[in-house]
C-alpha cells in the first residue's frame, strides 16, 4: 500500500510531494498530462514562498537571472513596496509557474517520489484503513491503494467531487482572458495592470518577443470556461477595455479566468485531504493563488509524513484545516475587496483615491504587504493555558531568518531547515540536552548565540516546526514552562 497518493501534477501536489519525500514517506502523483503543458496562469513567487524555497535549498535553483519585483499591488495599485517588509527575501520574484513546476519536480525525483503522467484519478472509495482509487492510465485502467488522498488537482477537482465535500461561494461576473502571444508592431511599454473605463487591461512583457494580455471586462456574461480562445476574441477583448488595436501573432496559450470565490467546508474527508486550487478558488489579484496553494503542501506534508511515520499525535493532522482554512477565508476575501475597488465604475472613484492615500503610510503599506505575501500569518499554537495572546510575539509566528553563531560558524536559521526536521534551538547555552531525547527522528537541536540579538530580543531558545513556525519559545536562559507541552503537541511523544 502506497502512503500517500496525490492527485495532481502542479506546483501544489508536486510541493506536498518533495515534503513527503523529504520524510521518506511512500508517495505516488497522478498526473493527467502526459507531458507538462507550458502554460503559466502564475507569474510570480511571493516574498514567504521564496523564504520556503530557501528553507528547503531549492532557492539557487531558480537562478540568478530571473527578475525582481521590490514591488507589489493591491487592487491594481502598484504601491506595495516589499523592501519594508520583515523578511530575508522583501521581494517577489518573476518565476514563472512552469519553471517552478520543473523545480519541483526534479527534486521530487531525487527524493524517489514515483511521478505517473498521463495517469488519471477517476474513482475513489474509502475504506477503515485508507483509499482506493481507480485510475486510467495510458495501458488502460488500475486499481491503486493509499493510507492517504490529497486532492491538488485544482479548482475542478475531481478528488473534492468524489469525496461529497461541498464547495459553496459566488459564481464569476466578468468575463476575463489572458494570453501569452507574440504582439506585430510597436507596443506600449509598462508592465502595470490598468483600470480603465471598459475594465481591466494588462501588457506584460515575458522576453523574447512574447507578451502576456490580459483583458477582464466587468458586468459582462462570462463565456463558459471549456470554450477555447481565440486570437481574434482576445484582440477584440483588449479593444474593448483599453482601446488598443493589438494583432496578435502566433499564441503560446490562452485561457479564460473569473472571480469566482468558493471555499470548501473542510480540508480533510477521512483518508482524504485537499489542498491548492481544489479546496480554494479566488480571482487572481495580488497573485496570491499559487503562493497560498504552495503553503497548503508545506503545511499539511509533515504533518502527513508524521502520522505515517508512527510518531504524530491523532490530533496533528486536524490541525492542517484548523491552520489554512482561515488562511484561504482571509484571501477570499481580500481579493473580493481588491476586485471592488478595481471596478471601473465612476462612483468608485473615491475610494480609490481615498485608499491610495492610505497605501502611501507606511503602516497600511507594511500591513497589505504582509497580507498578500502571507508574511502576517500568526497560527494559533495552543497550550498557552487558554491565553488569549501567547507569551512569546513569536510563537505562531514564521521563524525569522535569524544569523546564528555556531559551533560549524556563521549560519542562517532558514538554512537548518532544508531536511525538514524541526529545531530545539538554544540561545542561551541553558537548556539541558535531554530535551531533544526521544524526539531526534524528528527534531534537531542546536545550541548557538545570536550574532545579532536585536533580530530576536528577549529570546532565549526556540522551537520551531519543520514548517518553520515557532511552536514555543523561552524569554528567559533555561526556562522550560510550556515547552514539554509543546514537544507532545507538535512532535509527539518520545520513543523509547
Amino acid at each position: 500500500m502506497t502512503g500517500v497518493v496525490i492527485a495532481g501534477g502542479g506546483p501544489v501536489g508536486l510541493m506536498l510531494a518533495c515534503e513527503l519525500g523529504l520524510a521518506g514517506v511512500d508517495t505516488v502523483v497522478l498526473e493527467r498530462l502526459e507531458r507538462p503543458s507550458g502554460e503559466s496562469r502564475a507569474l510570480g513567487l511571493h516574498s514567504r514562498t521564496v523564504e520556503v524555497l530557501h528553507q528547503r535549498g531549492l532557492l539557487d535553483r531558480v537562478g540568478n537571472q530571473v527578475p525582481v519585483w521590490p514591488k507589489g499591488h493591491f487592487a491594481g495599485l502598484r504601491k506595495v513596496d516589499m523592501t519594508k517588509l520583515d523578511a530575508e527575501h522583501s521581494y517577489a520574484l518573476m518565476v514563472p509557474q512552469s519553471r517552478t513546476e520543473e523545480i519541483l519536480h526534479e527534486r521530487a525525483l531525487e527524493l524517489g517520489v514515483d511521478i505517473r503522467r498521463g495517469h488519471r484519478l477517476v474513482s475513489l472509495e474509502q475504506g477503515p484503513d485508507g483509499v482506493t482509487v481507480g485510475v486510467e492510465g495510458p495501458d488502460g485502467p488500475y486499481r491503486l491503494d493509499g493510507r492517504y488522498l490529497a486532492g491538488c488537482d485544482g479548482g475542478a477537482s475531481t478528488v473534492r467531487k468524489l469525496a461529497g465535500v461541498p464547495f459553496p461561494g459566488t459564481a464569476s461576473t466578468v468575463n476575463a482572458l489572458l494570453g501569452d502571444v507574440q504582439l506585430i508592431g510597436e507596443q506600449p511599454a509598462g508592465r502595470e495592470l490598468l483600470r480603465l473605463a471598459g475594465g481591466l487591461f494588462g501588457l506584460i512583457p515575458l522576453g523574447e518577443g512574447l507578451y502576456r494580455v490580459v483583458a477582464v471586462e466587468f458586468d459582462a456574461e462570462p463565456v463558459p470556461r471549456d470554450v477555447p480562445v481565440t486570437t481574434d476574441e482576445l484582440a477584440a477583448a483588449a479593444k474593448r477595455v483599453s482601446g488598443l488595436d493589438l494583432t496578435i501573432g502566433e499564441a503560446r496559450w490562452m485561457s479564460r479566468f473569473g472571480n469566482a470565490t468558493r471555499l470548501v467546508e473542510r480540508y480533510r474527508t477521512g483518508s482524504v485531504l485537499l489542498a491548492g486550487d481544489a479546496a480554494h478558488v479566488h480571482f487572481p489579484a495580488g497573485g496570491q493563488g499559487l503562493n497560498t496553494g504552495i503553503q497548503d503542501a508545506l503545511n499539511l506534508g509533515w504533518k502527513l509524513a508524521g502520522t505515517l511515520n508512527g510518531w504524530a499525535p491523532d490530533a496533528l493532522l486536524d490541525s492542517y484545516e484548523a491552520e489554512r482554512r482561515p488562511v484561504a477565508k482571509r484571501v477570499c476575501m481580500n481579493t473580493r475587496a481588491q476586485l471592488a475597488m478595481m471596478h471601473p465604475a465612476p462612483e468608485i472613484d473615491p475610494l480609490r483615491e481615498l485608499f491610495s492615500e492610505l497605501m502611501d503610510l507606511d503602516q497600511v503599506n507594511r500591513y497589505i504587504g504582509e497580507m498578500i505575501t502571507g508574511l502576517d500569518i500568526r497560527y494559533p499554537m495552543g497550550g498557552e493555558d487558554g491565553a488569549a495572546e501567547p507569551s512569546h510575539p513569536l510563537v505562531g509566528r514564521r521563524m525569522p531568518p535569524l544569523p546564528l553563531l555556531t559551533s560549524d560558524g556563521r549560519v542562517n536559521a532558514l538554512d537548518l531547515l532544508a531536511a525538514g526536521r524541526g529545531l530545539l534551538i538554544d540561545l542561551a547555552d541553558a537548556l539541558p540536552a535531554a530535551w531533544a531525547d526521544g524526539r531526534t527522528d524528528r527534531l534537531t537541536p542546536l545550541t548557538a548565540k545570536l550574532a545579532d540579538p536585536a533580530k530576536a530580543p528577549g529570546t532565549a531558545a526556540l522551537l520551531v516546526r519543520p514548517d518553520g513556525y515557532v511552536a514555543w519559545a523561552g524569554a528567559e536562559p533555561g526556562g522550560t514552562a510550556g515547552l514539554a507541552e509543546a514537544l507532545d503537541r507538535w512532535f509527539g511523544a518520545a520513543s523509547s
